[in-house]
């Protein structure tokens, strides 16, 4: 009997902070696939809250107190350049892609679109977050906490600590 292939998967975002909603894709992906490579983009267009070391070990951290059978098969990282020749070196043969709303899809097509164009054997696979995290963006939750707005229960414990301090008043 032959080996199956290993299914690998990669999981890109900013995650600027982490949420539940993340956790929850996270979560959702290890059910479908072998192994699941959450990889936090280095985006210079973007000007993130958090420094990428600080969404790294935020991300760690979430997942520190889960199974071990799913933590084995979770690897947390950065890349940057194209999100395809990033899957190709690890040797994935599918994205994960979060879908909350119709609004996220029109965006979330045309990346996907794009991936397909640069590298036709490398597929997205759309995920919906449960229904508790179907609100919840980093965006969001930043401009909540930015304003003293309760987070708790929409991100890892860490994560609130963390924006209290961002957003302490001077």
């Amino acid at each position: 009997m032959a080996d199956r292939e290993i299914k690998i998967a990669v999981y890109p975002g900013t995650f600027d902070p982490v949420t539940n909603g993340h956790l929850d894709l996270i979560r959702r992906a290890l059910r479908l696939f072998d192994r699941l490579i959450v990889a936090i983009g280095e985006n210079p267009a973007k000007k993130p809250l958090f420094s990428l070391e600080e969404r790294l070990e935020m991300l760690v951290e979430a997942v520190a107190d889960w199974p071990p059978e799913e933590r084995t098969r979770l690897e947390i990282t950065s890349f940057s350049g194209l999100l395809v020749d990033f899957c190709r070196r690890k040797g994935a043969r599918a994205i994960v892609r979060g879908l909350r709303a119709v609004s996220d899809f029109e965006y979330e097509f045309q990346l996907a679109l794009m991936n397909r164009r640069l590298a036709r054997e490398i597929d997205t696979v759309f995920l919906m977050p449960g229904f508790r995290w179907i609100f919840i963006s980093s965006t969001i939750i930043k401009e909540a906490a930015r304003f003293g707005g309760n987070i708790e229960g929409l991100v890892p414990p860490g994560v609130v600590q963390r924006l209290r301090e961002k957003f302490k008043p001077s």
